[in-house]
C-alpha cells in the first residue's frame, strides 16, 4: 500500500500465505459469471465484493471490489454451481490448499450452501488485489443485514 491508498494487495506462494488471503476474502460476494477460467493462460480469476474486515474494526462496514487471481492452474472442477445461473450471487467462505504431489496440489474455494470450486495447480501462486470501488456492506447469501459482524 502507498500513502493514502488503503487498497489491499497480497501474494501467496504457500499454504500459510493462502490462509492469510482466505481470512481477508471470507464472506466475499461473488457472481457466478465473475469466475473465469483462462486455460491458455493457466489462470483462474474471481472478481467480487470483499468484506473489509480490517476497516470494519475502526469504521463503517464496507465491501471493496477485489480480484483473486490463481496462476499455474491445470484444471478446474465445480460442484454445486450451475452454468445456467450465472447471475447468482455466491458467498465465498474459505480458500484452502491440499498438497497432492508437492509442490502441486488442489486449491478449494468453498461457498455457502455447499458449492465448491477445485483448482488443480502446479503450485500455490495466488494474488488478492483490491480495486477502487467501495460500498456499504450489504447482506450476502447466508448472512443477515442486521448484524455487521455476520456480513
Amino acid at each position: 500500500m502507498t500513502a493514502g491508498d488503503d487498497r489491499l494487495k497480497l501474494m501467496a506462494l504457500d499454504r500459510e500465505g493462502l490462509d492469510v488471503i482466505s481470512a481477508h476474502t471470507q464472506n466475499t460476494c461473488v457472481k457466478r459469471a465473475d469466475m473465469v477460467w483462462l486455460p491458455k493462460q493457466r489462470r483462474f480469476v474471481v472478481a467480487g465484493m470483499r468484506y473489509d474486515w480490517v476497516r470494519a474494526k475502526t469504521g463503517p462496514a464496507e465491501r471493496v471490489s477485489s480480484v483473486l487471481r490463481f496462476d499455474r492452474v491445470l484444471k478446474v472442477s465445480r460442484l454445486g454451481l450451475a452454468d445456467d445461473n450465472k447471475g447468482a450471487t455466491l458467498n465465498l467462505l474459505a480458500v484452502t490448499f491440499e498438497k497432492t504431489d508437492p509442490p502441486a496440489g488442489m486449491i478449494m474455494l468453498a461457498f455457502a450452501d455447499g458449492a465448491l470450486v477445485r483448482l488443480d495447480v502446479e503450485c500455490v501462486e495466488v494474488e488478492l488485489r483490491d480495486m477502487e470501488l467501495r460500498a456499504p456492506a450489504e447482506s450476502c447469501p447466508g448472512h443477515a443485514l442486521s448484524d455487521p459482524s455476520t456480513v
